[in-house]
């Protein structure tokens, strides 16, 4: 994973970490609410708890999406694995040629010195 990537999922996580301090806040501010003396204010306590439902459900979606991403299998990615294989055997055939050819000259040096 690149430091892009990877800068950008530390973000998302601690955006979710803020989302997540927030829901315990509302459901504190629920909770003061009930044992508030006066009663409940009932368009308080639904405004807290549509507020609690969706950021539960925006943190879902985001730790879904980091944990899919943390758990996609790319082994080849930015891998130059291949090239150097591929090199590596280039220089094998090269030097494979060259001994063949230094057995040549070692031939025609010996006709010559036999001729």
């Amino acid at each position: 994973m690149d430091s892009q990537s990877q800068n950008t999922s530390l973000q998302r996580l601690q955006n979710v970490e803020k989302r997540v301090v927030r829901v315990l806040e509302l459901a504190g501010g629920v909770m003061d609410e009930l044992a508030n003396p006066a009663g409940p204010r009932k368009d308080l306590i639904n405004n807290h708890c549509l507020d609690f439902m969706q950021l539960i459900k925006d943190i879902q979606v985001t730790l879904r999406g980091e944990i899919k991403s943390a758990c996609e299998y790319r082994p080849f990615e930015k891998c130059d694995y291949s090239s150097r294989i591929a090199n590596e055997i280039c220089c094998k055939k090269l030097e494979y040629v060259i001994s063949q050819m230094d057995g040549m000259k070692q031939t025609v040096d010996e006709y010559h010195g036999a001729v």
